[in-house]
């Protein structure tokens, strides 16, 4: 199976095609950019070139549904619906958190409790805020033990095992707790072949929501109150 795979709920920008039969991979990752909307079509066609394939040789799509700021997050999901009702192929949403912790390759820790979380990933909500979940690798995989939420740095309350590392933006490791900023730390992103590895491409897909965890910015004006002066007139 052919799958194309996009996320655009960080900074980074991730694209790429994963072939599920020999696990080959072509993937394109456009770090700490701001401008998804114009960059993700001509990246998509780019990562499709460059693995010989046309847009007909697909056979799924996959997309990280966030958590995500609202625009950066939209752009992605849209193509991927997209290209995918274009297409008639299946549509997947995947948490992009899952897809980093994935992608960050944990190690089973035989020193944690077997409900201990033993990693934090952590991405930018801006607000000086940051989406949050927690995980652990199991013999079957990477499993989410909290989160995905969204708080200030400074006031994340999680329980982690002692030996736990936290996969954050460096600039963002420092407004940890104490306790979270003393723990081994290092930065992740999402790559096309957690993505794909995280979905369950058997089943039939869901419909695929964001996780915005929070109300958009913009909001309905409130209704002005008259003023008594002026006359109400019924229609």
């Amino acid at each position: 199976m052919r799958v194309f795979a996009i996320d655009t709920a960080t900074t980074a920008l991730v694209t790429g095609v994963v072939d599920t039969a020999t696990g080959q991979s072509t993937e394109r990752v456009l770090e700490d950019t701001r401008a998804h909307n114009e960059l993700l079509i001509p990246t998509i066609t780019e990562v499709l070139a460059e693995a010989g394939m046309e847009y007909s040789d697909l056979d799924a799509v996959v997309t990280g549904v966030g958590p995500g700021p609202f625009t950066g997050l939209r752009v992605g999901m849209a193509t991927a619906s997209a290209l995918a009702d274009a297409l008639s192929i299946p549509l997947h949403g995947i948490c992009t958190h899952d897809a980093i912790a994935a992608a960050a390759e944990l190690h089973l820790d035989p020193a944690a409790a077997a409900d201990e979380a033993t990693a934090l990933v952590a991405t930018d909500a801006r607000r000086k805020e940051i989406y949050w979940a927690t995980y652990r690798a199991t013999d079957s995989g990477v499993q989410r033990i909290s989160g995905p939420a969204v708080t200030k740095p400074a006031e994340l309350e999680v329980e982690l095992a002692s030996t736990a590392q936290v996969i954050i933006p460096d600039r963002l490791a420092e407004q940890l707790p104490e306790k979270l900023a003393a723990l081994p730390h290092r930065a992740a992103h999402p790559t096309a072949a957690a993505l794909v590895a995280t979905a369950d491409l058997e089943a039939e897909p869901a419909p695929v929501v964001p996780l915005y965890l929070r109300r958009p910015d913009a909001v309905p004006p409130k209704q002005q109150q008259l003023s008594a002066a002026i006359p109400k007139v019924e229609l």
